[in-house]
Order: C-alpha cells, then sequence, then structure tokens
C-alpha cells in the first residue's frame, strides 16, 4: 500500500486512448491503476471530442485535457514536465510501444513497461520471460514513464451522482502525420481484439489466409474478435495488428479459441489469463492442450465448419 505522502505528492497523467469517440478498456484500467498513486488523475485526450466528454465521466478523473491533433512526444514530455505530474500511464497496446519510448527519452528517464501491478510511487511489478517470471522494479527520477497491462486491472467505472471532471484544451506541439489517438484493431464490425468477451485465434495450421474465412465465419457466431499467432502472422496469413503473444497483443477474453495453434510459449504469454480456453489441434501432443480447459484433437477444417454449423 503507498504511504499516505506518497499519495499526496503523486500527481498522475493519463493518456487516453479512443476508438473514435470510445475511450479503450485499455484506458479504463490505465486510470485504475493511476487511482493507486493518486486519488485523483488528470487525462489527455488527443483528437476525440467525444472521447473526451466520456472520459469527465469517469470515476477518479479530477479533470481531462484536450489536444486537437497527435503531438510530438517531446510536446506531451514538456507538457508533464511543466504540469508538475510525477507519473505519466498509458495502456500498454501497439501505440503505447511506438509513443512511450520517445516520450521517457525526451524526459530522459527509462519507462517502466506492462506493468501488472503497484506496490508505491517508484516500485511497480512487471512480467518477465513470456509472463514466466514477475519482476519488481524501482523507477528513479521524479517522474515516471508507466506502460499498463489492461488485463491486470479493473476498467474504472462511471463517476455515478458525481459531477463531471472539467474539460479543457491545452495547447501541444503538433503534428499531424503521428497518430496516436484512433485506430482500429477489430476486422470490419466485429470487436477490438483486446476488448472483446470472445477471440478466435488462428495459427500455423490453417495453412494459408483465405482459410481464416472459416475463424470469421465462427467468430460472427460466437461475437468474438479473430486473433493468430505469430507463425500466421508471419507467415503472411493476416495482418500483423491481429497478432496475439509477447510481441503482440494481450488479451483475457471470457472465451479464447485456439484453432491450428501449437502452443508456442510466444502466443500462450498472450492469451493465458483468459477464463476459457478451447483448443482444436490435431496434435494430441501439441503444448497448447497442457493449458486449454477444453481440447478437441480433430482436423480444424473438419471441425470448425461443424462446430459453426451447430450454433
Amino acid at each position: 500500500m503507498l504511504r499516505a505522502v506518497g499519495r499526496r505528492l503523486a500527481s498522475t497523467l493519463v493518456i487516453a486512448e479512443h476508438e473514435g469517440s470510445k475511450l479503450t478498456p485499455g484506458t479504463l484500467a490505465a486510470v485504475t491503476a493511476a487511482q493507486k498513486l493518486a486519488d485523483e488523475c488528470t487525462v489527455l485526450v488527443l483528437g476525440s471530442e467525444g472521447a473526451a466528454l466520456e472520459a469527465a465521466k469517469v470515476a477518479s478523473v479530477g479533470s481531462v485535457k484536450t489536444c486537437g491533433e497527435s503531438p510530438l512526444a517531446r510536446g506531451v514530455a514538456e507538457y508533464a514536465k511543466s504540469g508538475g505530474f510525477t507519473h505519466v500511464l498509458a495502456p500498454s497496446s501497439n501505440r503505447s510501444k511506438s509513443l512511450c519510448p520517445r516520450l521517457a527519452a525526451a524526459l530522459d528517464v527509462s519507462p517502466v513497461t506492462d506493468v501488472v501491478e503497484v506496490l508505491d510511487e517508484s516500485t511497480f511489478v512487471r512480467p518477465m520471460y513470456a509472463g514466466n517470471a514477475l519482476a519488481t522494479v524501482r523507477a528513479a527520477g521524479l517522474l515516471k514513464v508507466l506502460t499498463v497491462r489492461a488485463t491486470a486491472f479493473d476498467k474504472a467505472g462511471a463517476r455515478g451522482d458525481e459531477e463531471e471532471a472539467p474539460v479543457e484544451p491545452v495547447d501541444i506541439p503538433e503534428m499531424p502525420a503521428t497518430v496516436l489517438g484512433s485506430s482500429s484493431g477489430g476486422s470490419g464490425d466485429k470487436p477490438e481484439l483486446t476488448s472483446a468477451k470472445a477471440v478466435v485465434s488462428g495459427g500455423r495450421g490453417m495453412k494459408s489466409g483465405e482459410n481464416f474465412k472459416l475463424l470469421d465465419e465462427l467468430a460472427d457466431k460466437l461475437g468474438a474478435a479473430v486473433g493468430a499467432s505469430r507463425a500466421a502472422v508471419d507467415a503472411g496469413m493476416v495482418p500483423n495488428e491481429l497478432q496475439v503473444g509477447q510481441t503482440g497483443k494481450v488479451v483475457a477474453p471470457d472465451l479464447y479459441v485456439a484453432v491450428g495453434i501449437s502452443g508456442a510459449i510466444q502466443h500462450l504469454s498472450g492469451m493465458k489469463d483468459s477464463k476459457t480456453i478451447v483448443a482444436i489441434n490435431k496434435d494430441a501432443e501439441a503444448p497448447i492442450f497442457q493449458v486449454a480447459d477444453y481440447g478437441l484433437v480433430a482436423d480444424l477444417f473438419t471441425a470448425v465448419p461443424e462446430l459453426t454449423s451447430k450454433l
């Protein structure tokens, strides 16, 4: 638990991510992490008035700052320093992997990535060795830059009957070509991968990108997002944004269906926290069955269409 004096002195800035006018679940998790450092936080929303208005309704958000375009990391760094913030947080994502190292470099500090627990204002827990071990690290310096693993923190809720936080514009040097705010990680009308309650992922066993249509049909029946293993992405079957794993996206849905995925540790580190894991693979010795709650040893090209037809 944080010392009382630490909470009084801490001042946190959460850099929001959004899909259009909606905050991402990762941003709400970052707000929860920020609450462990200070009672209230400031949320910086780039390029979305709708997302800013939503942030104003989130519990423990003291104020919302908006900037019309996506600024340079050094501009955000100057704003963080001039605002007297002690911590800058962002959800762990492909976007923050681009922003936060630049932000930390501009502040001349080392970022702490993938934080899963906040121990005090300078001490944090993060996974290492593909999630097989947890490291307790201590960040030096007056200003800390953190990325927060969304699956490790509850999502911040609404303020209830409390008055909404004030929304104010701020002037930060802009670079319109840099996109930090809005992006789509889903496919068509499917849910976004990191926030979906169900995920259907395919691996090398899919053999081709064309065969991922089988997973699209199953995902439509389940209301699920579609993901992929690194092997499938590296083979060019699907785009990189669908990758689940240590070097891709970390997901923890209620249901995770792994189809034609062997279960390499790189992939397991990105989905092993899923509530229920179902594996379909014709290799009975595949490592994926060691973490699966339900396993089906079968040819996926027969099993997946049959499963889809039963739903």
